[in-house]
């Protein structure tokens, strides 16, 4: 990982200064930029959530819940780890893309007690609380996309609403979702919470198609004076375009047999993203492949479901995890890793720590997918991967946390 680079510079504090000036303390550093305070946030649920899960069998700490403990688990992992990721990367990259301040402070402590009530009402599955977790996590939907209409409207810019009409989308999964935990039903609880699934694929398309441009040149030319790398205008929407007919679909109740052609076609459409990294030798590099190999996985797990909706002896829960589990959880380890350096003033390429925590992650996938092909026992495949998951994410935090704790890194960014 390279090192941090000097503090001298047009607009820096001079480095031989710096032991002139107070020190800031955590609690400012960490709110100084979205994605200091929820990225460590998204490492440590994501570590001990599906450990803890699976070692006190199955759903949290004591605590009946009517709810199914996969309906729980699912919407955890969507609108917990992965939702810290997404506040995270949004609050950070929704202000540079529209060259403003980023939130900070009290507005992102705001989100984060958001996020963290629901996570605990969660935890201990206290259906009682229920309704004040639906409101928290609506709370944080809702903030981040009051925040890009307020950038949209004072930049007079039409760069966020993509995102925005994705974001409303996942508000109204959330909201069914929780609808129907509240009521007690199982079964739509965790057809909303698939529909949240699928919504969050289109919003990986898009922050892929935001993040692999820049990261494809960085890496094709380091001095950052050409940009050699130019992706065809057609492939940059076109995975999230088909992920919205596929979601379209499931939420209005197409037959089976349509939903999984739309699956397939857009599990092809993010196979064809995969293209994109044939740039030749530098296609092996850890950059390219940890931005590659998501869109590959989220493409063969939406394949895998579409062929089980259409008949195949394939059972859903494969392709669920293969989307979510390998896709999704690929890829908010890979803009962890790449944002988190970017905007701490640093650069490629990536350190020894992530390329171990991703052959860890892609490992925890295939231990999960195992027992559908009969190879592992079902509780000893589910234990094996959450351990391999947690040290996975535990790996990262322990490489990025003194990086994202760093007062010295404040206010630097390399851009992404």
């Amino acid at each position: 990982m390279s090192g941090i680079p000097d503090l001298g510079g047009p607009g820096l504090v001079p480095a031989d200064a710096l032991h002139t000036l107070p020190r800031p303390g955590l609690a400012r550093v960490l709110s100084d930029e979205g994605f200091r305070l929820f990225f460590p946030l998204t490492a440590l649920h994501a570590a001990l959530w599906p450990f803890l899960w699976v070692a006190l069998g199955g759903y949290g700490l004591p605590g009946a819940s009517v709810i199914a403990p996969t309906v729980w688990h699912m919407h955890e992992m969507i609108y917990g780890a992965f939702g810290a990721a997404l506040i995270g990367f949004l609050t950070t990259a929704f202000a540079e893309w529209t060259d403003t301040t980023p939130m900070k402070g009290r507005l992102l402590w705001g989100l984060a007690a958001l996020w963290g009530t629901a996570r605990l009402i969660g935890f201990f599955g206290l259906d009682a609380l229920t309704p004040l977790a639906a409101l928290a996590d609506l709370g944080w939907i809702a903030g981040l996309i009051a925040y890009g209409l307020w950038l949209s409207w004072t930049r007079r810019s039409d760069r966020l609403l993509s995102f925005v009409v994705w974001l409303a989308a996942f508000f109204a999964a959330e909201a069914v979702a929780r609808h129907w935990m509240i009521a007690g039903d199982s079964y739509l609880a965790g057809e909303a919470v698939k529909i949240g699934g699928l919504i969050f694929l289109g919003l990986l398309g898009l922050a892929l198609a935001r993040i692999t441009v820049p990261v494809t040149n960085l890496v094709l030319d380091p001095s950052e004076e050409t940009s050699p790398f130019r992706p065809h205008p057609g492939r940059l929407n076109l995975a999230p375009g088909i992920v919205a007919l596929l979601t379209f679909g499931a939420a209005l109740g197409f037959s089976e047999p349509v939903v999984g052609w739309l699956a397939i076609a857009a599990g092809a459409a993010f196979l064809d993203r995969v293209g994109e990294g044939f740039i030749g030798r530098e296609a092996l590099r850890a950059e390219i492949l940890a931005l590659m190999l998501p869109a590959g996985l989220a493409g063969a797990g939406l394949i895998w479901l579409g062929a089980a909706w259409l008949g195949a002896p394939l059972g859903p829960a494969g392709g669920w995890h293969l989307a979510l589990m390998g896709g999704l959880g690929l890829a908010v380890l890979a803009v962890m890793s790449i944002a988190g350096l970017f905007h701490a003033g640093l650069t490629l390429p990536v350190g020894r720590a992530v390329k171990v925590a991703i052959a860890l992650l892609l490992a925890a996938t295939a231990l999960r997918l195992a027992p559908d092909f009969g190879l592992l026992d079902t509780f000893v495949a589910h234990l094996a991967a959450s351990v391999f998951w947690a040290a996975a994410f535990g790996l990262w935090l322990r490489a990025y946390w003194p990086i994202l704790s760093d007062p010295e890194t404040l206010g630097r960014r390399e851009g992404c």
